[in-house]
């Protein structure tokens, strides 16, 4: 039994920890301070210390020597509440295994406690490229030979240093691809830096990626680092890379090219070692024929590409999703669940999923949260827009209103099965999208306040 030590000045996180980490079979011990903690390792032996970045008496940058002192072999993860990336990139370099941010998420916290426990059993600080993928806690994979394919192309691409292209819808766990991604590279050590390049405006954008000095604008009142100086000896993601201006685009092309960077306001140029990967829910060659995104930059960044499938093109994997949701929401919330009723069971598998595997946790994570332990997840816990989706599905399978027997036409007349033929194409349009109803007026090709207004004339005549 691995035994793991929890210092953390808040006696409320000691408890919950303990008692969560207990049921998952570890043996715990916790104290409140840096001082009882060094005693405590001094005393003992313990495999893994979870420990606070702010406590009372000491904080991460100085605990952490004392604790490798005392304990070498000891892994170290840090969790706090104030997050700065600087102090979490220094400390990684120097050894820490993670830094977590709370609140704490129980799957999180414990696949990386078993992830960093497995690498210390077999010798090494990250996975043996020979193998199998190790799994981000977001992206599970199945049975579905989509899912195969993606895996295989993982297993190729990871412990190289070529620049990946993500292509996928929303939703789709692109992220969580490229965190496996960094997870099974000789970078696994360095750095993991995430940037959401729709965010970037184009007055900030070159900030954030490369950095600035102080004076070097108006409002730079200090020196900044960049994300490529950030994600030295890791991996830099930039997460909807279409996003980006052409001007932030072309700097860049020359940073790629180069593999240097030049804060603004600054005549140096700084050499970095980064691995690039970028996402993106569009398709970037037709950006490139709308003259939206450079060409020579998308070559530069396309050394390998992965498209990952929308979870309606996974159907061997979606019971899977579903079992290992629930379990984790049931960990989350001590419950348990006897699984889903045969009414959602159809719900889930005729319904389109949009939103893709964001949508299904989500759904699920609500409906675990409305039904009683022990209990099975029934229509009633679901959002609203699938239970409409249900109530469709139902009277798809049920014959038309009015039609009394083999013989008998339905009583709707012509204008009123029209009506009902546009109701259910706009409800299915609607699902389709989201419920987005500015994208879903225009593939109707009406204005929102028509849609609007079929919409409130849909419902009076329900």
């Amino acid at each position: 039994m691995y035994k793991v030590l929890i210092i953390d000045d808040e006696i409320s996180v000691c408890k919950l920890l303990s008692a969560y980490l207990e049921k998952k079979g570890f043996d715990t011990e916790a104290t409140i301070s840096g001082k009882q903690g060094l005693q405590r390792i001094r005393k003992q032996h313990f495999d893994v210390v979870l420990c606070d970045y702010r406590l009372g008496d000491f904080d991460g940058s100085t605990i952490y020597p004392e604790i490798k002192k005392i304990s070498p072999d000891v892994v170290v993860i840090f969790i706090t509440g104030y997050v700065n990336l600087q102090v979490a990139i220094d400390l990684v370099k120097k050894g820490v295994y993670q830094y977590l941010e709370k609140p704490l998420r129980p799957d999180e916290l414990l696949d990386t406690i078993n992830l960093a426990l497995s690498s210390k059993a077999k010798g090494r600080d990250y996975p043996d490229n020979d193998q199998p993928v190790s799994r981000e806690p977001d992206l599970i994979m199945g049975e579905d030979e989509t899912s195969k394919e993606l895996m295989k192309s993982l297993s190729l691409v990871g412990p190289t240093d070529y620049s990946v292209v993500i292509e996928g819808e929303t939703g789709t766990g692109k992220e969580s691809i490229a965190k496996l991604l960094h997870q099974n590279s000789k970078r696994s050590k360095g750095p993991f830096i995430p940037i959401d390049c729709g965010s970037l405006s184009r007055e900030i954008g070159a900030s954030e990626l490369f950095g600035h000095e102080k004076g070097a604008f108006t409002g730079a009142i200090s020196d900044k680092t960049g994300a490529f100086e950030l994600a030295e000896g890791g991996t830099i993601f930039l997460d909807e890379i279409a996003n980006l201006s052409p001007d932030i685009q072309v700097m860049l092309l020359r940073a790629i090219q180069e593999r240097k960077v030049r804060k603004l306001g600054s005549v140096r140029l700084k050499e970095i070692d980064v691995r690039i990967i970028v996402a993106t829910n569009e398709n970037l060659i037709d950006k490139v024929k709308e003259g939206l995104f450079r060409e020579d930059l998308y070559y530069r960044i396309n050394e390998f590409n992965l498209k990952v499938p929308p979870l309606r093109q996974r159907p061997g994997d979606l019971a899977l999703l579903v079992s290992q949701f629930m379990e984790k929401t049931g960990s989350e919330l001590d419950k348990s669940f006897s699984g889903i009723d045969e009414e959602v069971n159809c719900l889930f598998k005729n319904y389109n999923w949009p939103g893709n595997i964001r949508e299904l946790k989500n759904t699920l994570r609500r409906a675990c949260l409305l039904t009683e332990d022990g209990g099975s997840i029934s229509s009633a816990a679901l959002p609203a827009a699938l239970q409409i989706f249900d109530q469709d599905i139902l009277s798809d399978s049920k014959p038309p209103i009015g039609l009394q027997g083999e013989e008998q036409l339905p009583t709707l007349d012509l204008k009123a099965q029209a009506h009902l033929a546009e109701a259910k194409h706009i409800r299915k349009v609607l699902f389709d999208v989201g419920f987005n109803k500015t994208k879903a007026a225009e593939l109707l090709n009406i204005d929102r306040k028509t849609l609007y207004q079929k919409l409130k004339r849909f419902e009076e005549k329900a």
